[in-house]
């Protein structure tokens, strides 16, 4: 068997958790997200509380279709761990959509907490 570095974290529950993100409610975000969270949007970057994080998810049903591309993921300590992926989505209204997103998570006593979070838009394929 080849040598492979160590990843203490499980992929898939990592890409569920993160899937939640898109779908999920306030509720999936209080229970998910670490105590703090730095977050950068094109037209916001700061620091939030769980709470204010949460109150960002007022509706469960904003995206559809989602499809995660992930082009990487490293683990810089045993309880930290970084995914980077391309993000393909449908909005609400039908829009597509697609973004290049970046989430950090902790490894706290009760699981992964997701504590950075970095979306940025792309143009969708085939305009422009």
């Amino acid at each position: 068997m080849p040598a492979t570095k160590h990843m203490t974290v499980n992929r898939k529950e990592l890409l569920d958790l993160e899937k939640g993100f898109w779908t999920g409610d306030a509720a999936y975000y209080a229970a998910n997200a670490d105590a703090e969270c730095l977050v950068a949007f094109p037209q916001m970057a700061q620091a939030m509380s769980n709470a204010d994080l949460a109150k960002t998810a007022r509706k469960p049903n904003r995206w559809r279709d989602l499809d995660i591309d992930v082009k990487g993921m490293v683990e810089p300590g045993s309880d930290i761990v970084v995914l980077t992926y391309e993000a393909h989505a449908t909005r609400e209204n039908g829009e597509p959509y697609a973004a290049l997103v970046s989430t950090g998570y902790v490894h706290r006593t009760n699981g992964w907490k997701m504590m950075f979070h970095s979306h940025t838009p792309m143009e969708p394929a085939g305009t422009g």
